[in-house]
């Protein structure tokens, strides 16, 4: 048989060639859909973007065989990504912009002062207007405001002295004042304000009128002299005062009478401050001490304002279990059937 002619042999080589390429591009297109894929994609620098770029048949891992027109089979090695020793396997996400912070500012003029604190506020020192040593009309007219309100007694003089500053300076104490003994204008305007303007025979020493022959005699409302407390200007008060061992019978301010009370002894105290009369009994006998307590009239716990035969015979030589004693017994009456439920108790120094 005679030989094919060249021409006829290289259009059947051509045929073989072209007909080998294509099924090469169909394995490499469907190789480039599978869950593998991804791992050929090209390695990138860090800090650098994930480019997808689709693969071409050159970048196949298969080696691609090809027909030489000689008819031999050639390998061709598949395109690689050049790798570097900086690249990384694993790509990473571009970078997010951030707003930078800010530096605090190294310019003295711009750096925040300190908030400038007020001084305090120095209040000015006390005017005194009298002090021991000093004599004078000025020096009567004060004794004898004390004497009104039981801070000063015996006759009053020209004289600022010891007794004076003592008297003056518990009178500063219990209202909360600078004891100093020296009277300055605060000093001052609380007295006034809690006293009367002396009358003549009071600045002479002229002894008043003989008093009735029960020196516990109820006397004229607001004539008597008494301890007095802001606490006790207001309303229907029993004010109690211990520094006078006393109680007076208030209205609206103004002193009705008044008579001598004991308190209880240092182990067994009457309570101080505010309370108001919760019950009323005249005939009473101590459930603690087995003791009559006539004319009752509690005010804090078991404590309660009541005659005491005890007090009328011993006077103060003895003490009560921390109940208000009364020794003067007419007038407690009168005072037991003035008193309401609810009229308060001040008990103070």
């Amino acid at each position: 048989m005679q030989a094919a002619s060249p021409p006829v042999r290289s259009t059947r080589v051509l045929r073989r060639a072209l007909v080998l390429t294509g099924a090469i591009a169909l394995v490499a297109g469907s190789a480039a859909c599978t869950p593998g894929a991804s791992s050929d994609a090209a390695a990138t620098r860090v800090g650098q973007s994930v480019s997808q770029t689709p693969q071409t048949p050159s970048e196949n891992p298969t080696p691609a065989r090809t027909e030489t027109p000689a008819g031999t089979a050639t390998d061709t090695p598949t395109a690689t990504p050049s790798e570097s020793p900086v690249a990384t396997a694993e790509a990473t996400p571009s970078a997010v912009p951030t707003t930078p912070t800010p530096k605090p500012s190294t310019d003295p003029a711009q750096k925040p002062q300190p908030e400038a604190k007020p001084e305090p506020e120095v209040e000015p020192a006390p005017v005194v207007l009298l002090r021991a040593g000093d004599t004078g009309a000025k020096v009567r007219s004060l004794e004898a405001r004390l004497r009104q309100i039981g801070w000063f007694s015996g006759d009053v003089d020209d004289h600022y002295g010891s007794r004076t500053t003592e008297a003056v300076r518990g009178f500063q104490a219990k209202r909360g004042f600078d004891a100093t003994g020296d009277l300055d204008e605060r000093t001052w305007d609380k007295l006034v304000s809690m006293s009367k303007r002396p009358t003549a025979d009071e600045l002479a020493n002229v002894k008043p009128k003989p008093k009735p022959a029960d020196p516990e005699a109820k006397s004229e409302p607001g004539s008597i002299s008494w301890d007095v407390d802001e606490r006790c200007m207001t309303g229907r008060v029993m004010c109690v005062s211990k520094s006078t061992r006393r109680l007076t019978w208030v209205v609206d301010g103004v002193p009705q009478y008044g008579f001598d009370v004991r308190f209880g002894s240092d182990e067994l105290p009457t309570r101080e401050g505010v309370f108001s009369v919760y019950k009323k009994k005249v005939d009473v006998i101590s459930n603690l001490y087995h003791t009559p307590m006539p004319y009752s009239m509690f005010f804090s716990g078991g404590q309660a304002v009541h005659y005491s035969s005890n007090f009328a015979r011993l006077g103060y030589a003895g003490a009560s279990h921390g109940c208000v004693n009364v020794r003067n017994k007419p007038l407690l009456v009168q005072l037991y059937n003035e008193v309401r439920i609810g009229d308060e108790v001040v008990v103070h120094w």
